[in-house]
């Protein structure tokens, strides 16, 4: 089943059990994927492009929430992490940085990175291998950690 199919089947669920918080999350996928769709390029949404288009909606509310725990403003925060965990069901399985970071010393290996000035490397290796089951900030700290 692609996203758009399991989207449209949550959306009418959520519908059914009146369920706001979920209406909320799923709209916002489902908007992201029809602008994707629509953007005029004529190229098809593939599965790593849906990936991509989920994360950056989980990373936006990410960081909303972060400005709205700063200025103590909890009805609105609560709202943007009620939207998060909805949004994260439609990634793959996140790894854990115990997970991860044997994949990235397998990539310094295969790079023979010896220092931070060969994060770049690194990181784009990382970011292509590990690409949906973990966000770039936390690939970017355990390559800093392995590097350093």
């Amino acid at each position: 089943m692609s996203l758009e199919e399991k989207i449209n089947a949550d959306l009418k669920t959520a519908m059914k059990e009146k369920n706001q918080v979920a209406l909320r999350g799923i709209r916002a996928v489902k908007n992201a994927l029809l602008l994707a769709k629509t953007d005029g390029t004529g190229n098809e949404v593939t599965e790593e492009m849906e990936i991509k288009m989920v994360q950056k909606l989980i990373k936006q509310r990410k960081e909303s929430l972060d400005i709205y725990v700063k200025q103590d403003r909890e009805d609105l925060a609560k709202v943007e992490q009620e939207e998060i965990d909805v949004i994260e069901k439609y990634l793959p399985a996140q790894l854990s940085a115990e997970e991860i970071t044997p994949i990235i010393e397998d990539i310094i290996g295969k790079t023979g990175a010896a220092g931070m000035k060969d994060m770049g490397k690194v990181m784009g290796m990382a970011s292509k291998q590990l690409a949906g089951q973990a966000d770039g900030k936390t690939i970017s700290n355990i390559v800093k950690k392995l590097l350093s």
